[in-house]
């Protein structure tokens, strides 16, 4: 009797920890920009760029704290195409027809300062419409329901018709 006790306790315990393991994390699907750019264009849709360095102590809190998040990397890997720039990549990158190559004035590859409009701030997120739109930049650390609004407006259609302004009037976070 005590055998087949201890037999359906074990049981019980092993059953109770496998049925407490999570799903696995919903994680961002990154591209790289050379892939971007073949996906697009198969089809056209929204652009975020994540600037980061390695060194960017901000930028890992930002990988942590908010892509990881499920309903944010959900939303992103429906609605955008996802990449991550190393801002100081020495590699030549190709963006439009044009070749960017490392700027040792900003210590960076041209393409994060064309991105970031010479402004060098880790980590920046940057939204594009379309391949050949004006870069909508971020900088700084974002906590999900500071990235929500700014992912839903690049998003939907709003942003062709409303100013970030207006759409924040009507905007209700969901995260």
């Amino acid at each position: 009797m005590q055998k087949v006790t201890i037999f359906i306790l074990s049981f019980l315990i092993v059953f109770s920890v496998s049925s407490f393991k999570m799903q696995k994390d919903e994680k961002i699907n990154w591209i790289s920009i050379a892939e971007l750019q073949e996906a697009y264009k198969k089809n056209p849709k929204p652009v975020l760029i994540d600037v980061y360095t390695s060194w960017c102590g901000w930028c890992k809190v930002m990988d942590k704290e908010t892509y990881s998040k499920d309903k944010v990397a959900a939303y992103i890997n429906e609605h955008y195409y996802a990449v991550k720039l190393d801002a100081e990549t020495v590699e030549t990158l190709m963006w439009n027809g044009k070749k960017y190559s490392y700027n040792a004035d900003y210590r960076a590859n041209e393409l994060a300062v064309y991105f970031l409009n010479g402004q060098m701030s880790y980590p920046s997120t940057i939204f594009l419409t379309s391949l050949n739109a004006q870069p909508a930049a971020l900088a700084g650390y974002l906590k999900p329901a500071e990235l929500e609004p700014p992912l839903k407006y690049f998003a939907e259609a709003d942003n062709k018709t409303k100013s970030f302004q207006e759409f924040m009037q009507t905007y209700k976070a969901g995260w």
